[in-house]
């Protein structure tokens, strides 16, 4: 259980000393791990053994048990805080070690094959990972016809799903904070026997055996929420090995496509 559920659960059993504690804690749980022990104590007006007594009361063992079980939440994907003021210098160096990382891995030249061969094309991407999937759909539409996203809305899954097969490829873009229903979903997607691409950050890893091809993206951030900018590059890389996989006539729908573009005056100069 979150902390906040524990002091819930436990608050009808606590002292008035160490209820003020827990609201104490409450108020700052998007920057409780900048605080020491004592100073937690201070804010809240208690003595230091009050502010035990109730780290006890919830399941803790002490004070560095609580900063685990945040770092914990974090780890999960849950936009917390729990390292103080960040350091934009260490968090943009990250930023571009998660990019390495990401793009260069064999998979996604795989990854990128399949993108172009396939004869229909399904890309796939619920909440945090939406953004990122309706980016790829547009760079991919580009180069190549019959890219369908989803869900859209109002929309479910299993019409998506049930014109594929053999020869075709779905590619799901799965970060952390996923829906229930997310693996089975994986294995409706390979039963269509189209082919299955997974891009996701390492918590998907128990699925990677589930798929044909899997490429891992890191979205871990020193700050309270993830980041996406290794996903965003990953997209880059794949549209752009599309483009060169399709050759001449993918250059040749980009073209069209922008002459369209003129036509309608949808672009501007």
């Amino acid at each position: 259980m979150r902390i906040d559920e524990r002091i819930a659960q436990h608050h009808g059993g606590l002292s008035p000393q160490e209820r003020k504690a827990a609201a104490t804690l409450l108020e700052h749980l998007d920057d409780l791990a900048t605080y020491r022990a004592a100073e937690l104590a201070a804010l809240a007006g208690v003595s230091k053994a009050t502010m035990s007594r109730l780290f006890r009361s919830l399941g803790f063992a002490d004070f560095d048990e609580v900063r685990e079980h945040l770092r914990a939440l974090r780890t999960a994907g849950e936009p917390r805080r729990v390292d103080g003021s960040p350091d934009l210098a260490v968090h943009a160096a990250a930023e571009g070690d998660a990019i390495i990382r990401a793009v260069h891995q064999p998979a996604l030249a795989q990854a990128a094959r399949v993108l172009a061969g396939a004869g229909r094309l399904l890309v796939v991407g619920w909440r945090n990972s939406h953004p990122v999937a309706l980016h790829l759909r547009q760079q991919l539409v580009q180069a190549r016809s019959s890219v369908t996203l989803a869900p859209l809305p109002g929309q479910v899954m299993g019409e998506e799903l049930a014109d594929l097969g053999r020869g075709d490829a779905v590619v799901v873009l799965g970060f952390r904070r996923r829906p229930r229903g997310f693996a089975e979903f994986l294995e409706a997607a390979c039963a269509t026997g189209a082919t299955v691409v997974l891009v996701a950050d390492p918590t998907a890893l128990p699925l990677a055996g589930r798929v044909d091809v899997w490429v891992e993206c890191p979205v871990q951030s020193g700050l309270a929420f993830d980041s996406y900018a290794a996903a965003m590059s990953v997209v880059s890389v794949l549209a752009d090995g599309v483009l060169s996989g399709r050759g001449r006539p993918a250059r040749e729908r980009v073209g069209a496509i922008s002459r369209t573009y003129d036509l309608l005056g949808e672009v501007e100069a």
